[in-house]
């Protein structure tokens, strides 16, 4: 892909053009983001906003016909990329994903064409057993249908945020391939939350609960999990270990969630003790 990544950067017109097509075809809409991104990182967000817009089009007219994941995922990812260029940290980017993703979501971009009241007919429809424990909650004064928008809202609203940190990733390894070989490596490998910005988090998570903005307190972990994925990539890499131990790795992070668990226990001791740093003297 990094051919397609050169080719994109001969100009404008490519990088609009690359941007705007595939926008338009279904679940294509990462490979737009990472372009509007890779642009941005470059060049600014004033030089790349043609880019953007040719992205932000097609994008949009998803959005009117009832999905607002392809234009919220490009925004985002441009706006992480405009602080990721200005602030060269990842930790302050992921924050502000996160926080602007909790915003998409408290405000109810996510929430299908109706609301989730459709949906949540057609699931009692198809389920005796969801329809059972749904009657049994609303009969104990929870709104059922409230309840469901939150879900689907706050799950939409993590893949979300993902998918626009992972063409972020995307973008910026271009961006190293073309004009700074290896250079992603090091800097991904090097990624660790400050002290300063894990407590940011815990008190977003905190003020989520208490002024009851739940999808605060749900996205507000994602900063953390990449923090330890970049630990875990950084420990191997450190090592010299095979990739292998990679693949196993990812498969227990996304089959296991003892394995979430401790990779997120990782990050918060990570950030007080620094494993990367204490592994680079002992060598």
């Amino acid at each position: 892909m990094l051919a397609l990544a050169r080719w994109v950067m001969r100009g404008t017109p490519q990088a609009a053009v690359t941007a705007l097509t595939a926008a338009l075809i279904p679940w294509l809409f990462w490979l737009s983001a990472a372009v509007a991104a890779l642009v941005t990182l470059r060049r600014g967000l004033g030089p790349g906003l043609p880019v953007l817009i040719a992205a932000a089009l097609p994008a949009g007219w998803w959005w009117v016909q009832g999905d607002a994941v392809p234009l919220a995922s490009v925004l985002l990812v441009t706006l992480m990329a405009t602080i990721l260029r200005a602030r060269l940290r990842w930790g302050d980017t992921l924050i502000a994903g996160t926080l602007v993703c909790a915003v998409l979501v408290q405000i109810g971009i996510f929430l299908p064409p109706g609301g989730a009241g459709p949906m949540l007919e057609q699931v009692r429809q198809n389920s005796a057993e969801v329809d059972g424990m749904l009657t049994e909650l609303s009969a104990q004064g929870v709104s059922t249908e409230q309840l469901a928008g939150m879900l689907i809202s706050g799950i939409t609203g993590l893949v979300v945020l993902l998918a626009a940190i992972a063409c972020l990733a995307l973008a910026r390894s271009w961006q190293a391939g073309l004009y700074n070989p290896g250079g992603f490596r090091e800097e991904f490998h090097a990624l660790r939350l400050s002290a300063k910005e894990l407590l940011l988090l815990v008190g977003v998570g905190v003020l989520g609960l208490v002024f009851a903005m739940p999808m605060a307190t749900m996205l507000v972990w994602v900063p953390l999990l990449v923090a330890g994925v970049a630990l875990v990539h950084g420990w191997i890499g450190m090592k010299g270990m095979s990739g292998f131990w990679l693949v196993g790795f990812y498969a227990l992070l996304l089959t296991t969630w003892p394995t979430i668990l401790i990779v997120l226990l990782l990050a918060v001791v990570d950030t007080f003790a620094d494993f990367r740093a204490r592994l680079a003297r002992n060598h």
